[in-house]
């Protein structure tokens, strides 16, 4: 672990009240306690949530992600460029397409045609003070997207985070504001069944590690979405497409990925690259792609797992005309859904197999990182991308039509 992951979060003993509050609140126990009350953070357990933070009352805890002064800066300058008086805020792990969004408004009353987005590893992470900082500079509306209790990432987020909208919809009333400023929306991705594409084969009743996935009549699937997680492990072993995670649905990746290398490797000599990344991994990179991707003839694709990461794709961007492709994963110990993190490791291998024998393997590698660790992403994209840059560009183009069909 290098310096960063060393200061990505720590207690500045200095302002530390020696209260305990951040060693009662971490979900992931990665806070210790000694015989008088000091406390430190243990790096290994933490995953950068950010709850802590948000809730030490001395200020105490220093993060690299997400502080409040930048987060209200961003909401300050979204807000002359927009006009938009609204905030959406938004777990990382279920962040909602524009037009969920807009249709989650309508539902809470809020005809809106502009909105701030903001994306968050946790909705617990959001302090009560960052809230009225919000609403004291101009926002008239808080909208809290969260994953719902049982899905939460990071455990105890979003309960976290509604009992302090709770309470800052008491205040705000004994203040005279209008407590409906702040409202909270429950979302978690599920995996969805076409029904008409199905050939009952029950793959995705076996993969599925969270038993999410039962049999029904005709050996058709039924989703239990009190138990989906939205990991997308059976989407990735369907042979016909026929369960699918919203937002991460396989022709819509398959489409992005394949105009993008016909225009990439048009626009520029230099090779072209593609970057699968779990959502979890790199906050910082993800966050603001050009930090990694400036002067760079490359794109990000975000997937929201290990396990969604499908090696079908890795094979179909080299085939399209990618010069080389980079999986970013997480840790085992890191990984926000470790259950059926065994069968992505098969299928890794798998993968690896098959690439060996196209003779494409050295233009696929894969990371593994830690939001611990800022800005690690940018330094190993560029050492990939120098190693790429080396080789022989690819020369074959294919382009990628409707329902998966791929030709010269």
């Amino acid at each position: 672990m290098g310096e960063k992951c060393l200061t990505a979060v720590k207690i500045n003993q200095d302002l530390c009240s020696r209260c305990s509050v951040c060693y009662s609140i971490c979900p992931f126990e990665a806070i210790t306690r000694d015989a008088e009350c000091k406390v430190e953070i243990d790096i290994q357990k933490c995953q950068v949530c950010g709850i802590c933070y948000s809730a030490c009352p001395a200020s105490a805890i220093e993060i690299s992600y997400y502080k409040d002064d930048n987060l209200l800066e961003y909401v300050t300058s979204a807000r002359k460029t927009s006009k938009a008086d609204t905030l959406v805020m938004m777990c990382r792990g279920n962040s909602p397409s524009d037009c969920e969004i807009k249709d989650m408004l309508a539902e809470q009353g809020l005809k809106v045609r502009k909105y701030i987005p903001m994306r968050l590893p946790c909705a617990g992470r959001v302090s009560t003070d960052f809230i009225f900082s919000v609403l004291n500079a101009g926002v008239k509306n808080i909208v809290s997207v969260q994953c719902e209790d049982a899905f939460c990432r990071m455990k105890e987020g979003t309960k976290i985070n509604t009992r302090r909208f709770l309470l800052s919809k008491n205040v705000l009333k004994q203040l005279g504001y209008d407590e409906d400023a702040l409202k909270v929306v429950k979302f978690s991705r599920k995996a969805v069944w076409y029904n008409e594409e199905c050939v009952g084969c029950d793959k995705c009743v076996f993969i599925c590690p969270y038993e999410a996935i039962k049999v029904g009549s005709f050996s058709s699937p039924i989703v239990v979405e009190e138990k989906c997680v939205g990991c997308g492990a059976c989407q990735l072993v369907c042979p016909h497409n026929a369960i699918m995670v919203k937002g991460y649905e396989f022709e819509e990746i398959l489409k992005r990925y394949g105009e993008a290398a016909t225009k990439l490797k048009a626009q520029k000599k230099t090779p072209a690259v593609l970057l699968f990344s779990c959502q979890w991994s790199e906050y910082s990179g993800l966050d603001n792609p050009d930090s990694v991707l400036k002067g760079k003839n490359a794109m990000i694709i975000e997937v929201p797992c290990f396990k969604g990461l499908d090696p079908v794709h890795v094979v179909n961007a080299l085939k399209c005309g990618f010069d080389g492709v980079m999986g970013v994963v997480c840790s085992a110990e890191d990984c926000k859904l470790q259950q059926g993190r065994d069968t992505a490791e098969r299928n890794l291998g798998v993968l690896k197999d098959v690439l060996k024998k196209l003779n494409l393997l050295d233009r696929f590698e894969i990371v593994e990182l830690s939001p611990r660790c800022e800005g690690e992403l940018a330094p190993k994209f560029e050492a990939f991308y120098n190693k790429i840059t080396a080789l022989p560009q690819c020369t074959a183009v294919l382009k990628v039509e409707a329902k998966g069909k791929r030709t010269k």
